[in-house]
């Protein structure tokens, strides 16, 4: 929700501290609570996973009482009545965490994607209206210096009306050998879920987040399944339960007549990784790396290219992101990553990975 809704039962008023636990205590969690620690408004007041190791050492990193970490995230959410919450949990739960949370009467922000599939991702958002709470998707690509130009650009008329867009999220040799990202059943699918829905959520987002009708595409599996020699960064995954996607393509049609094409991989066989997107307009184009504008003036062709742009880099999406989400829950400071683009998102994604298993007919978004 990207307005501020006024809540039946708690009161996160100005001159308090936002009292804020994680649900799901891994890796994405910590980025979460190292941002967090850095806030005075904030104050971190409890963990849930039902990995009691992990998240005994996150407490440990945090200085979280051991006694605030709890297995159950319903028993959290009862005992320390958090302000907010961040759901870290892998993609299966994001839904039923959330949902739990507002219930609550606790905001959330919940990792990308927003949940397995558009259905889920309704439910949250219609939690989030009938219980007054505020759900905002950790889109923090958004928050890169090179997304805000590029935005502007699009809002000041560079590009004209946008007819196309190119999306990639390739990696070479990048299937991930830890977690749960081969499992198709606990994920909802592979790069294209996992990685494409960063730059395809940044892309639409510089678009102006028009409306999307249709996609088709297609996935193709030919080497996570197997075992390998081929050195690489991340060897070792687990073949054996190899579910999902090596290669993901789709292209998707807007009510406004664009045409967006994602290509997303873990491995594929290209010279290096890749994270990209690029713009078509009738008056100009753009590229997100290097960061650059195409248009005609003083009748040639021209490539521009800023020669500073701020908060380009990991670190810095990351403190946007988080700072946005606690002013937004404090403050009621707007939201750039609203869960209505969130849905949208799964809605592209949902519909890629239907037309896949339709064998690549159009599949219409609703």
């Amino acid at each position: 929700m990207s307005k501020a809704v006024k809540s039946k039962k708690k009161s996160t008023a100005p001159g308090k501290k936002l009292r804020v636990a994680c649900i799901g205590a891994g890796g994405i969690a910590a980025a979460h609570m190292s941002e967090y620690a850095k806030m005075k408004d904030v104050e971190i007041v409890g963990l849930a996973d039902p990995m009691l190791e992990p998240m005994h050492q996150k407490a440990k990193d945090f200085n979280i009482p051991l006694e605030n970490c709890f297995a159950d995230y319903e028993e959290m959410l009862k005992k320390l009545a958090p302000d907010a919450v961040s759901v870290c949990s892998p993609n299966y739960a994001h839904a039923p965490n959330t949902i739990a949370a507002l219930r609550a009467g606790v905001h959330v922000i919940v990792e990308k994607p927003m949940a397995m599939n558009a259905v889920e991702a309704q439910k949250m958002i219609d939690a989030a209206k009938k219980y007054g709470r505020k759900l905002i998707i950790g889109f923090q690509w958004r928050f890169d210096g090179r997304s805000s130009f590029l935005r502007q650009a699009a809002n000041d008329g560079v590009f004209g009306n946008i007819l196309y867009a190119k999306v990639q999220a390739l990696r070479r040799r990048g299937i991930p050998n830890w977690g749960v990202f081969g499992r198709k059943e606990l994920q909802g699918g592979g790069p294209m879920i996992d990685i494409g829905v960063h730059s395809l959520e940044m892309c639409h987002y510089v678009m102006g987040s028009p409306r999307p009708v249709a996609a088709v595409g297609n996935c193709f599996t030919y080497l996570g399944n197997k075992p390998s020699d081929t050195n690489c960064s991340w060897p070792g995954w687990d073949w054996k339960t190899y579910s999902v996607e090596d290669l993901a393509v789709g292209m998707i049609r807007f009510e406004n007549g664009a045409m967006l094409n994602i290509e997303a991989s873990f491995a594929a066989h290209i010279e290096k990784d890749v994270f990209n997107f690029s713009i078509h307009g009738d008056k100009g184009g753009c590229q997100f790396e290097p960061t650059m504008l195409f248009t005609d003036a003083h009748k040639h062709m021209l490539n521009m290219t800023p020669s500073f742009i701020g908060n380009s880099n990991w670190g810095g999406v990351w403190v946007g992101k988080m700072r946005n989400f606690v002013e937004h829950c404090l403050y009621d400071v707007p939201t750039i990553a609203p869960a209505e683009h969130g849905l949208m998102s799964q809605k592209m994604l949902d519909a890629v990975y239907e037309s896949a298993s339709k064998g690549g007919r159009e599949v219409a978004i609703k």
